[in-house]
């Protein structure tokens, strides 16, 4: 009873290190894929207004307007299909984590800036730090790669 209590006490609980965990990591995952990949989805149905909303409004620090949409757009759409097969999660949750980090620094600079925004993009941002300390749980193709390159 004391190696139960001690074990779950501390994190190292069988049933939710076998379940729940891959469970929730894959639920991170799919949500903020979503969330990204609409958003990159959103930019490139009207890339027009994409251009002038990094030009008027998404004040990026460092980049010209025009390289900062389409690097924001090809990172929500590649790095959201990363994320969605567990493939270099990692590196993908790093990656929109930045893009995140960003965007919450533009929107807090701008005319529209809401709290809600900025609940939104701490939501996320502690999401994808989750999936970038913990990896992206057993449910994913860097696990079956993992296991496959230490088995040999």
């Amino acid at each position: 009873m004391k190696k139960f209590l001690s074990g779950f006490l501390m994190g190292d609980c069988t049933p939710a290190n076998f379940v729940l965990k891959p469970l929730l990591l894959l639920g991170f995952r799919l949500y903020l894929a979503k969330v990204f990949l609409f958003s990159g989805l959103n930019k490139i149905q009207s890339w027009s207004q994409t251009l002038s909303l990094f030009a008027d409004d998404y004040k990026v620090p460092l980049l010209p307007p025009e390289v900062a949409a389409y690097m924001a757009t090809t990172a929500e759409l590649l790095l959201s299909v990363l994320l969605i097969l567990g493939l270099f999660a990692r590196p993908a949750a790093l990656g929109l984590f930045i893009l995140n980090a960003v965007a919450a620094y533009s929107l807090a600079h701008s005319d529209f800036a809401s709290l809600v925004g900025h609940w939104q993009h701490i939501l996320w941002g502690t999401m994808l730090a989750v999936l970038f300390a913990f990896g992206p749980g057993n449910l994913s193709i860097d696990k079956w790669l993992s296991d496959k390159w230490e088995n040999g």
